[in-house]
């Protein structure tokens, strides 16, 4: 009897998790690998560290997932190395698992560009983690700021920064303006929280770049209404747990704030690196694999590389965007090319079908610019709610996402406020007395 063709997926995140979705009547025996024993919808995941949505909301587990799938097991494990000429993954506890195809799908994490001491101070949000040490320090910082005396503190306590111009950096401000202005309204007694100060903190010349500018100019309006200051063409110089400096131009700026939020830069996971040395493949500059037109690795047809961890640049001269869209379409073509191969057959290049970008600047607002039409405000927003809802792994996220979004939409409120772990320093030992 002929063994079964052995494929093995690294990753549970968009790439890994729609690979192995769309093998599942392939006859081929596949292996996913994963240090999570959950898919994490990241677009979301701002969120979580803004406390609209509780981490259960936009995870699923594994296992649930591909419960029906009867070719498919799930390892909770960590891919350590990959020895390309032997046709086997190693697992951090020195395990060893043979495959006849791999699918390297595990994506990237925050880079500071050379500056790594100030992941302490500055969290990214990548992670289940990140989002839940983000929305500690934010919340703590009113807690801080109403425990103060001294307004100098109190300004600083006040004070968000958030470094990257982005979606996330915008997704971010504009959930921590809500926060300020409606959520918390009310809440403290010392302190007004409409004087929170959030900055959005942009080295390019315009938030959102890769968004056509009318776009950006409609998040800079939109975000102005929640409060936030987007300055632009300003580099971060220096980050202290205690302050932020800047350069616009010839001027430097320092910031006192004790919440810098980081979402300017991601890095290749590490895995590439291990996979170069084993296979000879070619990085990029940020640590990506450069992968051929049909997303596999130079000289070894047998490995694609998908999704944030890929470097494809054969469709427009310069790599994907590190997108979910991106990733699910990668995903979905390595397998139909490996149940094209079983047949003996091949398939064209892979290409990707560009169905539009958006980012959601707040409550009632969003940007997005799809094919043949770019939608800004209200509307924006409706479209980003239902494409997110949709792309929601399983029904019951759906479900509950929805009345969660439509509780907080009609009471501006965020269920989800809860301050976990030790606070990130010391408060003021004076309490300021008597109600504002």
């Amino acid at each position: 009897m002929e063994e079964m063709h052995q494929v093995v997926v690294i990753g549970g995140g968009f790439g890994g998790l729609n690979t192995v979705r769309a093998l599942k009547q392939a006859p081929v025996s596949i292996t996913w690998l994963d240090q999570r024993n959950f898919h994490l919808f990241q677009p979301l995941l701002y969120q979580v560290a803004t406390g609209g949505l509780s981490p259960g909301n936009i995870a699923s587990p594994l296992r649930n997932i591909v419960k029906s799938q009867r070719n498919t097991r799930v390892l909770l494990a960590k891919v350590t190395d990959i020895v390309a000429p032997n046709r086997q993954v190693v697992l951090d506890e020195g395990g060893k698992i043979d495959y006849d195809t791999l699918v390297i799908a595990t994506g990237a994490h925050h880079h500071y560009f050379g500056n790594e001491h100030w992941a302490e101070v500055a969290p990214g949000l990548k992670t289940i983690e990140d989002a839940i040490e983000i929305r500690r320090r934010v919340l703590f910082a009113f807690e801080a700021a109403e425990m103060e005396t001294d307004p100098r503190e109190i300004r600083a306590w006040l004070t968000f920064v958030i470094i990257g111009g982005g979606p996330t950096g915008i997704e971010l401000a504009g959930s921590l303006g809500e926060i300020a202005n409606d959520t918390l309204e009310g809440d403290f007694r010392s302190i007004n929280t409409h004087d929170a100060r959030i900055l959005l903190i942009e080295g390019m010349d315009r938030i959102l770049g890769t968004f056509p500018p009318e776009l950006s100019s409609s998040a800079v309006k939109a975000l102005s209404r929640l409060g936030v200051t987007a300055r632009t063409g300003c580099m971060v110089t220096d980050i202290q747990p205690d302050s932020v400096t800047i350069k616009c131009g010839d001027r430097t700026e320092r910031i006192e704030t004790h919440t810098v939020l980081w979402g300017a830069g991601v890095q290749a996971s590490p895995l590439g690196r291990r996979l170069a040395e084993s296979s000879g493949a070619r990085l990029d500059s940020a640590g990506r694999v450069i992968v051929e037109p049909d997303l596999t690795v130079e000289g070894h047809p047998e490995i694609f590389v998908i999704g944030d961890l890929a470097h494809f640049g054969h469709q427009t001269g310069k790599p994907l965007p590190g997108t979910a869209s991106v990733a699910v379409q990668q995903g979905q073509y390595a397998a139909r090319l490996i149940r094209e191969r079983l047949r003996g057959r091949a398939l064209p290049p892979f290409h990707f079908v560009d169905r539009g970008t958006m980012a959601t600047v707040g409550r009632a607002a969003a940007v997005a610019d799809l094919p043949g039409i770019r939608l800004t405000g209200y509307l924006g927003w409706l479209v980003w709610l239902f494409v997110h809802l949709i792309n929601l792994v399983e029904f019951e996220d759906r479900l509950l996402v929805l009345i969660q979004w439509a509780w907080n939409y009609f009471t501006r409120n965020r269920g989800a406020r809860l301050i976990t772990g030790e606070a990130p320093a010391k408060k003021s030992e004076k309490i300021p007395v008597g109600v504002r």
